[in-house]
């Protein structure tokens, strides 16, 4: 397979904090990664790092065979990551065709873009119903459907998903994750997931990472890793 992203001894510190540390990680094209953690493991700076987001980092980081690691977040974005934020970040008092507009702002095939609503109203029905509608009225689920919606709009090779699942519904999360495994099977995008509800993650993703203290410890396919019983007994509750 063809790796899309890679990541080489990267290290990361908010100041002299140090966070992430002798990061390995790889993602395929076209495949869903899942990352594995309790809180304060280290999974949300890591995403913060493949953004060069927030952090300091060391090691190298490549999209596609070149690197990321000392572009700005902006450059980062336009060379084809998206990133979903915990809490969603959609801007309450702008419209959700206003917001999905904002997710396009860094292209320049403006010409496509008007063609792009279409196909994210395809993907999520009620975001159509609701495209007149303030963000900040919208319900939990919704909000978090807008969200991934405007990180598409981005026309992205890699989405980035922290949390997507935090304050749902199960019947709302099963709707987004089938939708997220769409996606990922009709345009191709690999995903990198950060997920506390392990079970939902592992049956999403390909391959799946585990992080402790800053640190991977295990790696290796989803599958394996939903069997392995350290994994099941701290992660999937059996």
């Amino acid at each position: 397979m063809t790796a899309l992203l890679e990541m080489r001894d990267v290290s990361a510190r908010y100041g002299r904090v140090h966070v992430l540390q002798h990061i390995d990680l790889r993602i395929d094209e076209g495949r869903i990664v899942t990352l594995l953690g309790a809180n304060g493991a280290g999974k949300t700076t890591l995403l913060r790092a493949l953004c060069n987001m927030m952090v300091q980092l060391d090691g190298e980081v490549r999209l596609g065979g070149h690197r990321i690691d000392r572009l700005s977040t902006e450059s980062i974005a336009r060379s084809g990551v998206a990133h979903v934020p915990d809490g969603r970040g959609t801007f309450a008092g702008l419209t959700v065709e206003e917001n999905l507009t904002l997710g396009a702002c860094t292209r320049r095939d403006r010409g496509r873009v008007r063609d792009d609503f279409a196909r994210i109203y395809g993907y999520f029905p009620r975001l159509f119903e609701r495209r007149s509608q303030q963000a900040g009225t919208l319900s939990g689920g919704e909000q978090q459907m807008l969200a991934i919606s405007r990180a598409l709009m981005l026309r992205p090779r890699l989405l980035l998903l922290d949390e997507p699942s935090f304050g749902l519904a199960p019947i709302i999360v099963e709707q987004i994750f089938s939708i997220l495994r769409v996606i990922n099977r009709d345009e191709g995008v690999a995903m990198l997931l950060v997920e506390q509800n392990a079970r939902v993650a592992l049956a999403l993703a390909d391959d799946a990472y585990l992080m402790e203290t800053g640190r991977v410890v295990m790696s290796g396919s989803a599958d394996a890793l939903s069997t392995d019983e350290n994994v099941r007994r701290s992660y999937l509750g059996y």
